[in-house]
Formats: structure tokens, C-alpha cells, sequence
């Protein structure tokens, strides 16, 4: 009978298994992401990938911020493998919470109507409960792990740091259900569920052990960053730690005020750092360890916004009531934008940013980062990160919109950088800098005189080489290549001829240094004239003439092309382009020389070394073109961009889907 009731256990528990499979697993999506990240001065694309799961029918998926929360573009695939566009509603980085909305109009008609997910109770699983991790680990598809509720109360040890998220720490809001079903980079935002179809938590970190964010956050979350865009929390300006291990004998249990922020609404009402909080709005609270303060925490963020919170405290050994008031809590950064025009990453001040560098208000934009080599790196003197500029041109910068505001005032019209008196105040010092602001274009390369060449390629006869060759004491160049359909082809010159002199001058060269000697002698003639040369060739040796022609330009001769926007440079080709790939004389385009990491033609999958011979159909015959197409481009603004490249011996087309500024 024993083996009998366990049979059925474990059948009743597969049966539940395949049926909470075949609830969420139809709502489970796959997140593709263009993210980005601001460092360097710059603005940075890279492709990453994450999971989520529909949560309403009209389209509506759940998922962590640090999958989606900052992203330039958004391609989920659902489980059906199909796949459609999104775009962000809101985002939370202290819960490590997103919601995207699938772009439904994009659908077939008649299309079948979306799976959804719903929420469960975290509060009632127990550790040993079976769960299920869905999601797209590793950028696979859709995928489930089993396991069991392994842990309540999982947090990140103190001395491993904190887990933060746009200057947010997570963990002091989060406590993670940790479980044993098996999770890797691409579960993130995957929702982990109960054996009633039901989403129990949202998959974000592994340490050993899966870490879930508990369904009673993520789902509070997500549905007020459906209904508002963000979420509205509470701030008071104290900071707050379990009792300390000396105040555990005492009978008067609660939590310690370990800090105040000078200017706060805690500060103002009298708040201390030593007072110990013994109840709020007549709530008796504790933390005697730290996983019981991030339930306080939620406590305190989850006050209504101006209406006063009663604090009933212990202070040196004496019991008072204050009342705080607390304040909309502002985001811990602000957001980055990138000032091309400056070389610079920028972002408005936060309240709490403001406080920690002891600034009296929110005035100004907080330099995030800055280019090597860009304007203000250039700037005597050079503005750093942590800066604060405060005035450009004579006029006040308040915010970020003032900032691009004049910016845009002053590079407006303009084809070269405008030396502007800039403001910065860096600590307590208020300092000027003169920063040429603006985008300088790539200035057309002198020209140079012509100088007169034979079309070979050449190595140095190296005493080495010569006494190999049973050539002891001979000195000169040897030919490694003869170019085609060019005058040294003509006058019958051959690879492995030796040359020796140059109408009677010895061609003075036998050591590897002496690599320009051959190149210098002919500098001497001019293009069009004829000089004989002196060849050992097979042991004997013999005379060729030939006529000299004009050296074909070199690189830094040539006419570049530098896309700001795209992030790439281009050239037109050279001769010798042509000789070392093999190119017909028909082949022609514009040379890609630099494709910038992080931007939008590398992660398009422009490269280095791609010859591009058209863009969106029309054919690119040098970097002239390619400027005329990409400026009716950049005006016209289409969602796609298709370049067509040969790479090698291969071509193939390159799609860019920039995101672009919004017009004026």
C-alpha cells in the first residue's frame, strides 16, 4: 500500500507539472535587446537577451530592468516562434522590475489571441515546494528547469557586496526565493512558477542557488508601471540597519536609525542617527538581522507621499514620537544622454546625487563620463566626470534640456567646433574652461607632388639573402611582385628579379633598414620619364627599360568619409587596395576603415575592411557617393538601412536600424 500511495503521489505531481507547463510555458517570451551602457564619453549599443512572460492580453510582459530597462530597441519571440516588436512602458532598477508591450498591430489578422500568465502568492511557498524555472537560458529558446523552494530569506552577504542597478541596491527592498531548478545567463526576467500554473517569482540572479524576485514585489511593480509608467515611492532621507548584536539581550526590540541626510524630510523633523525605531503609524517593527529589514524598508517606501508618518522611538533610553513627512522619492541617477558635441555622457542631478556631492539644489548636468581626445578632454582645462557645468556661452544650464538647448543654439548652421566659455563647478570650486563644442568634419587631404614610381613590390637584398643566393656582396632590392597591366608588367620585369642600379647608380640597400632607398632613388625622376635598370635574373645579368609613371595616392591622400551618427569611417580605394585584394578594375565602392565599437553600424554588422558598393539599392562608387546617400538618409530618417558589402570573396547585406533623435 506504501509503494502504492507514493506511486500515485509522484504521478499526481508529474500531472501537475505537465499542467503548469502547459499554462505559463505558451506565455513565456524570449527578449532580444539592444542595450545600452554610457562610458567613454559615448553612447554604446551591444545585443543582449533575456526572458519574460505575457501577463495581460493586451500584450503586456513582465521581465527584470537589467534585461529592458535600458535599451534602445526591443524583439521578443514568443513561444509560437513569433516574433514582434516592443517597446519599454516602465521600468523600476531598486526592484530589478521591467514591463514591455508587445507591438500587436504588427499581428496577421485573425491571429490567435495571446497566452497570459498570472500571478500567484509568493508568501505561501514553503522551502521544499517544487518550482519551475522557464525562460531562454543562454539565448536559447524557450526552455523549463525543475527544482525546489530552496530558501525564503536569500540575500547577498554582506561582504560579496551589494547588487545595485542604476545606483539603486536592490537587496534592500528584495529578499530572493532561492530554488535549485537550474538557471544561466538568459533565464534573467523568466518567470520561476508553482505547480498551479502560477507565477510565484522573476528570475534574476544566480549565486549557487537561483534567486527569484518574490511575486509579492514583481507583481506590485509591474502592474503600477502598467497603470503610471513608474513607480511612485516614499523618501524620508534616513538609512536604517538591524540593532547591533550588544542591544539583542535588551527586552526593547526594533530598528536602528544608523544615518540621516543632511536636508531631509527625517533631518527636518529630528530624526538621529542611534535612535532606535520602535513603531511606525503605531506598527511595532524590529530588524534583529538583516533579513528582516528589507520588509521595513518596503514599509517606509509604501507611505503615501506627504502625509506625515509617526516614528514612536527609543532614544537614550527614553521613548518619544516624531513626525516625518516624507517626500516623492527621486530616482538614484539620472538618465545618461550622449553630447557628441562635447564628447561627453551627461545626465540631470538626482536629489540623492545633489546631497552626496553637497550641492544646495539640483541645478546643472552631472558629467558622466568623458572621450579621450574628444572637446572637453581637450578643454585647458580638461573637464572630468563628477563635473557639473553650470553655464555655457553666458547662459545658465538649470537641467539637461537646457544643456541640448544650447548646445544646439551654438552647433546650429555651424561646419566647424565654436570656442564657448564654459562654467563647471567641481567640489566646492567654480572653475572656466574654453571648449570648442561642435562636430569637426574631416578636412579633403592636400594634395601632394607627384612623384614618379615602378609598379613592383620590393624587399631589401639583405646580405643574408644575397649570400643564399650566391649573390655574395651584390647589393639592391628584389622584386616580389610585378604589378598587372601596368608599365613594369610591359617592360617585361619579372618577381624574383634582382635590381641592382638605376642607369648606372648602384642601388645602395642591404639591410633591412634600407627599405625606402629603392623608392627614394626614383623620387629623383619624374613621372613619364624613362630609366634603365640593371637586373640579375637566373645568374645573368641583363638590362630593362622601362617607363616611370606617377606613384598612385597613398591613404592619407585619399578623400575619408566619417559618419557621426553611424559611428563609422570610410575611404575611397587605392591602387594598391585593388592589387592586395584582387579586385577587377570594375570593383569600386567606398572602404570601410573604422567601424566604432558600440555603435550603430558595428552592431548592425558593419566591419573593418568592408567595401561598401551600395546603400539602399543605389550603387557607391567612392566615398563621394557614399556621403551624398547617407545625407539624404540622415534627413530622411527611414527605419532601416541596408548596406550592400563585399568582404573577401564574399558579399553580403548589412541591415542598421538606428534609433533616431526625435525632430524639432
Amino acid at each position: 500500500m506504501a509503494r502504492t500511495g507514493v506511486a500515485a503521489e509522484r504521478e499526481q505531481t508529474e500531472a501537475a507539472i505537465e499542467k503548469a507547463i502547459a499554462t505559463v510555458y505558451p506565455a513565456l517570451v524570449q527578449i532580444h535587446v539592444l542595450a545600452l551602457e554610457y562610458d567613454g564619453g559615448r553612447e554604446r549599443k551591444f545585443e543582449a537577451a533575456g526572458s519574460g512572460a505575457i501577463i495581460t492580453p493586451e500584450g503586456h510582459v513582465v521581465t527584470n530592468h537589467h534585461v529592458a530597462g535600458k535599451v534602445a530597441a526591443i524583439k521578443c519571440v514568443l513561444s509560437t516562434k513569433e516574433e514582434i516588436n516592443a517597446t519599454l512602458v516602465g521600468t523600476d532598477p531598486l526592484a530589478d522590475i521591467a514591463v514591455v508591450k508587445l507591438d500587436l498591430s504588427s499581428r496577421p489578422a485573425g491571429a490567435a489571441p495571446l497566452a497570459v500568465a498570472r500571478f500567484g502568492d509568493s508568501e505561501a511557498l514553503k522551502v521544499g515546494d517544487p518550482v519551475l524555472a522557464m525562460g531562454c537560458p543562454l539565448a536559447l529558446s524557450q526552455s523549463v528547469t525543475r527544482g525546489i523552494v530552496s530558501n525564503k530569506d536569500m540575500m547577498i552577504p554582506q561582504h560579496r557586496g551589494k547588487l545595485e542597478m542604476e545606483g539603486e541596491d536592490v537587496g534592500s527592498l528584495v529578499k530572493w526565493l532561492g530554488h535549485d531548478a537550474q538557471i544561466f545567463p538568459g533565464n534573467s526576467g523568466g518567470p520561476l512558477v508553482n505547480l498551479r500554473g502560477e507565477i510565484v517569482g522573476v528570475n534574476e540572479i544566480g549565486m549557487g542557488l537561483g534567486g527569484a524576485i518574490p511575486s509579492e514585489i514583481a507583481k506590485a511593480v509591474a502592474l503600477e508601471l502598467i497603470a503610471n509608467g513608474h513607480v511612485r515611492r516614499a523618501f524620508i532621507g534616513a538609512e536604517f540597519q538591524p540593532q547591533l548584536k550588544s542591544a539583542l539581550a535588551s527586552p526593547v526590540h526594533g530598528v536602528l536609525v544608523s544615518g540621516v541626510i543632511p536636508g531631509a524630510p527625517a533631518a527636518a523633523a529630528g530624526l538621529q542617527a542611534g535612535d532606535v525605531v520602535l513603531a511606525v503609524d503605531g506598527q511595532p517593527v524590529q530588524a534583529r538581522f538583516q533579513q528582516e529589514l528589507p520588509a521595513f524598508i518596503k514599509l517606509i517606501l509604501g507611505k503615501t507621499v506627504g502625509k506625515a508618518i509617526e516614528f514612536k522611538l527609543m532614544r537614550a533610553n527614553k521613548e518619544l514620537t516624531l513626525s516625518v513627512v516624507p517626500e516623492l522619492r527621486d530616482e538614484a541617477k539620472g538618465k545618461d544622454a550622449e553630447a557628441k558635441e562635447w564628447g561627453l555622457t551627461v545626465r540631470r542631478l538626482s536629489v540623492i546625487e545633489a546631497k552626496e556631492l553637497r550641492r544646495p539644489d539640483q541645478k546643472g548636468v552631472l558629467v558622466g563620463s568623458v572621450r579621450p581626445g574628444g572637446p572637453a578632454d581637450q578643454a585647458q582645462p580638461a573637464i572630468v566626470a563628477k563635473d557639473i557645468i553650470v553655464e555655457v556661452g553666458g547662459k545658465p544650464v538649470q537641467d539637461l534640456d537646457a544643456f541640448k538647448k544650447v548646445t544646439a543654439a551654438i552647433t546650429e548652421g555651424k561646419t566647424e567646433p565654436v570656442p564657448t566659455l564654459v562654467a563647471f563647478e567641481r567640489r566646492a570650486e567654480r572653475g572656466l574652461t574654453l571648449v570648442e563644442i561642435g562636430i569637426r568634419k574631416p578636412q579633403e587631404p592636400p594634395a601632394e607632388v607627384e612623384k614618379a614610381w615602378l609598379p613592383v613590390a620590393t624587399q631589401v637584398l639583405s646580405r643574408k639573402l644575397a649570400t643564399a643566393l650566391d649573390l655574395k656582396g651584390k647589393k639592391g632590392v628584389r622584386i616580389t611582385q610585378v604589378y598587372p597591366d601596368t608599365v613594369a608588367q610591359e617592360a617585361g620585369f619579372q618577381a624574383g628579379d634582382i635590381l641592382t642600379h638605376i642607369d648606372e647608380q648602384a642601388i645602395e640597400a642591404s639591410e633591412p633598414q634600407d627599405s625606402q632607398v629603392f623608392e627614394t632613388m626614383l623620387r629623383a625622376y619624374k613621372a613619364g620619364a624613362k630609366a634603365e635598370f640593371t637586373v640579375i635574373r637566373g645568374g645573368k645579368t641583363l638590362k630593362v627599360a622601362s617607363k616611370l609613371v606617377g606613384a598612385p595616392k597613398a591613404e592619407r591622400e585619399l578623400r575619408t568619409y566619417e559618419d557621426i551618427a553611424f559611428e563609422f569611417k570610410a575611404r575611397d580605394i587605392t591602387f594598391l587596395d585593388r592589387i592586395q585584394n584582387r579586385w577587377n578594375k570594375d570593383e569600386a565602392g567606398a572602404l570601410v576603415t573604422q567601424a566604432d565599437h558600440g555603435g550603430w553600424a558595428a552592431v548592425g554588422g558593419l566591419r573593418a575592411e568592408d567595401l561598401i558598393q551600395a546603400v539602399n539599392g543605389q550603387r557607391v562608387a567612392d566615398v563621394k557617393d557614399l556621403e551624398t546617400l547617407l545625407a539624404k538618409i540622415h534627413q530622411a530618417q527611414p527605419k532601416e538601412i541596408t548596406f550592400f558589402v563585399r568582404r573577401g570573396i564574399h558579399t553580403s547585406f548589412v541591415e542598421l536600424e538606428p534609433k533616431w533623435p526625435e525632430k524639432k
